[in-house]
């Protein structure tokens, strides 16, 4: 290859990469407070027992239901967090007394995540994240980790 066209791609390469590592620092929130807190973390999906939902009187072709708590009975929108939005890798439940809808958080092990959830038993310094599938959530377990918060 010629040397001015190896140039002439090595420029827009430069600036790709500049653009993209700029764009990188821009989504670790440069200025946002970062704290580091020792928290319980623990994991649920979005099944019945993490939950808390079971078929309207048991029936499997009706529709989802809170099984127990203050909405027990009323109908239940599987997936669908405590804010309205679909939960997905990187979803948190946590205590939005201390740890609003939005704040962000890093898990180690797990990766970056949002609280978007909260739990009957999510208080204080304890937390919940969010897995696709029942297995890798038990697999998680209970873990006492240092969780970066910013906020």
């Amino acid at each position: 290859m010629p040397k001015d066209r190896k140039e002439r791609l090595a420029i827009p390469l430069i600036l790709v990469a500049v653009a993209f590592l700029i764009h990188g620092c821009a989504t670790l929130h440069i200025g946002a407070e970062k704290e580091v807190k020792r928290m319980l973390v623990t994991a649920y999906s979005d099944d019945q027992k993490s939950t808390g939902w079971k078929h309207m009187w048991g029936i499997f072709f009706l529709p989802p239901v809170y099984a127990y708590g203050p909405n027990e009975g009323k109908r239940k929108q599987v997936g669908i967090t405590a804010d309205g939005s679909k939960a997905k890798k990187g979803t948190i439940a946590a205590d939005i007394k201390k740890y609003p809808y939005g704040t962000k958080m890093y898990v180690p092990g797990y990766g970056w995540g949002e609280v978007h959830d909260i739990g009957t038993t999510i208080k204080g310094e304890h937390i919940d994240i969010f897995f696709t599938d029942i297995d890798n959530a038990m697999a998680w377990g209970n873990k006492y980790l240092d969780v970066i918060i910013l906020r």
